[in-house]
């Protein structure tokens, strides 16, 4: 994946946290974008998410559904601490 096709997915998938954000932090949490490398977008669920045992269904379920939906490209999303 060249480095402007990076660079776009990066660009598209802060896009649709930025959609997303206002729905984590009225439950007191976030979500902050590592890396987009290779299809795979790396996110750190914070406050209230990072520690909240639903976290791993608003990452799959929540999160990354939107992203496939929204960003062509996207094969997987994982949380890293």
């Amino acid at each position: 994946m060249s480095e402007s096709v990076q660079a776009e997915m990066y660009d598209e998938v802060m896009e649709v946290l930025d959609k997303l954000r206002p729905f984590l932090q009225r439950d007191g949490g976030d979500v902050e974008l590592v890396d987009v490398e290779d299809g795979i977008v790396k996110l750190k669920l914070m406050g209230a998410c990072g520690s909240c045992p639903s976290s791993t269904i608003t990452l799959k379920a929540g999160i990354e559904r939107a992203l496939f939906e929204e960003v062509e490209g996207v094969e997987e999303v994982v949380q890293v601490f």
